[in-house]
Order: C-alpha cells, then sequence, then structure tokens
C-alpha cells in the first residue's frame, strides 16, 4: 500500500543553503532611524514551516527612485540597493531590514522553494492604499493574505506569513508579457 506524498517529503533543490549571502537581508543601512524589520513563516499545504527556501525582495527606495543595479547584494551600510535575499532558518522563519517604500507602498516578493518548478510572485504591503487596483479586484479574505500585519511590541516591526497552499494561501501573482497581473496559485493556474 501505498500513501501520499506530503509537502514536506519534497525534495530539493536547497534555495536557503546554496544562495544566500552575507547581509543579504539587511536592505537599511547600518543605524538608520527609518528602518522596519519585516519578519515571518513560510508555511507549506498542511502547515508546515518551510525550511530552505528563498525569499527575493524588490522595492523602491523611500523617496520612490528604483535604484536596482549590477551588484545590488554588495552592502556598504550607506547605500539602499531596493534588492534583499533572505533565506528562511531551519524553523521556516525569516528577518528582513529595510526601508519603507516610497511610491509604491508595497515590496515585491518572490519565494522559491524546494518543490517549486518556479519562484512564486507576491506583493508585501504595509498598509493597505484605497486606490491600487490589484487589491480593489480581490475579495476581502483574500487581500488580507497581503497585508504584513504590525508586529505587537516591536518598534516598527511587521510581521508576513507566506502560505504555498491551503487555508488561508498568500495570493500569488502571474505576469502576461503584455498585461496586467492577476491572481494565481502556486500550480500557476
Amino acid at each position: 500500500m501505498s500513501l501520499p506524498v506530503t509537502p514536506s517529503q519534497t525534495i530539493g533543490p536547497f534555495f536557503g543553503e546554496a544562495l544566500p549571502v552575507p547581509g543579504g537581508g539587511e536592505l537599511a543601512p547600518a543605524g538608520h532611524p527609518d528602518a522596519v524589520t519585516v519578519h515571518g513563516y513560510v508555511y507549506d499545504g498542511e502547515g508546515a514551516p518551510v525550511p530552505n527556501a528563498l525569499l527575493e525582495f524588490w522595492q523602491a527606495a523611500p523617496d520612490g527612485s528604483l535604484a536596482g543595479a549590477p551588484g545590488s547584494l554588495d552592502r556598504d551600510g550607506v547605500t539602499f540597493t531596493g534588492f534583499a535575499r533572505v533565506p528562511t532558518r531551519a524553523d521556516g522563519r525569516y528577518v528582513l531590514r529595510t526601508l519603507p517604500p516610497g511610491g509604491a507602498p508595497f515590496l515585491s516578493l518572490c519565494v522559491f522553494a524546494p518543490g517549486l518548478n518556479r519562484g512564486l510572485f507576491t506583493r508585501v504591503y504595509l498598509a493597505f492604499p484605497q486606490d491600487d487596483r490589484l487589491l480593489q479586484g480581490l475579495p476581502a479574505e483574500r487581500r488580507a493574505t497581503l497585508l504584513a500585519a504590525r508586529a505587537p511590541g516591536a518598534h516598527r516591526g511587521y510581521r508576513f506569513d507566506v502560505r504555498l497552499s491551503g487555508e488561508r494561501e498568500t495570493v500569488f501573482l502571474t505576469f502576461a508579457s503584455a498585461g496586467p497581473a492577476e491572481e494565481s496559485g502556486p500550480s500557476g493556474g
């Protein structure tokens, strides 16, 4: 008799061990007074934490400019690059230290995890803008999966959990080559 495979039995690739860089989750210059912390967990379809996942964040600088450039993982302690690469720990937890984005009110996020054929794209909103087309097009319960919650007792801290599937699955996006983003599940459908 054969039992079905569970999400935790999926094998490689092991992104969290192979691709992180020192300081990859430290986007904010050291000691910056406006720095915020975004932290949380990546969960599989059964609610188990996902170790060895890798989260890539892209965002606008506080002035709204797009600062991404070659070498954006190189940290000099002063320059804000707009790109971070953060692995999950053995317990599925990640931590990002960044500056609040200007212009677009969200951080773009791509999740790589064992068992996924490609990265999953989503957004992390630190607040809900009233005029965001993506958010307006989602039912309230789905919209809530994109909002980072203020972390109680943490100064300028936010919690954002990624749920790859199952109950309260995070909204994932697909991008048409010439059209707007649309909601998708982890299977890309």
